[in-house]
Formats: structure tokens, sequence, C-alpha cells
């Protein structure tokens, strides 16, 4: 989701609302991620003073490699797409 503390182009907004459909249709799960709240995490608990995406992006593929162990690997906890999603 766009955040105006983040944001570098103008359009941003917009790419994100016209996108929504595609995601929605053409993909099997979408989490959709502040980025507003990635760049106060960043900020507030990880003491950077001017965030960029690249920031936020490694700590959005820490979240996501967590969230799809479970996937990746075998285990006591494992689960496919549609357990994932319902417990979300």
């Amino acid at each position: 989701v766009p955040s105006p503390k983040v944001s570098d182009t103008v359009v941003e907004p917009y790419n994100a609302t016209l996108s929504v459909h595609q995601l929605v249709e053409n993909s099997d799960e979408t989490f959709c991620i502040d980025n507003e709240a990635l760049y106060d995490i960043c900020f507030r608990t990880l003491k950077l003073s001017t965030p960029t995406y690249g920031d936020l992006n490694h700590l959005v593929s820490a979240v996501m490699s967590g969230i799809t162990t479970c996937l990746r690997f075998p285990g006591q906890l494992n689960a496919d797409l549609r357990k994932l999603a319902v417990n979300m």
C-alpha cells in the first residue's frame, strides 16, 4: 500500500489501485503490506534515519521467508496454501 513518507512517484497510488484486480485474479494468494507501517518499523525499531525501499524490501523478505517456511521445509507444522490463507 503506498505511503507519502516513502513514495518517490506521483502515480504510485494509481499503480497500486489498478493492480489489485490483476493480483486477485491471477495469484493464488496475495499479501498487502503497508509501506508506511514498514517505514515506521524501520525508523522507530531499527533506528534507521532515512529508510529506503531497499530497507523496506529487506524487512518484507524476512517476513515472507518466515511465513512461507512451512511450505518450503518438512516438519510438524507442514501446511499448504489453503491452510496458510485460513490461518492468516
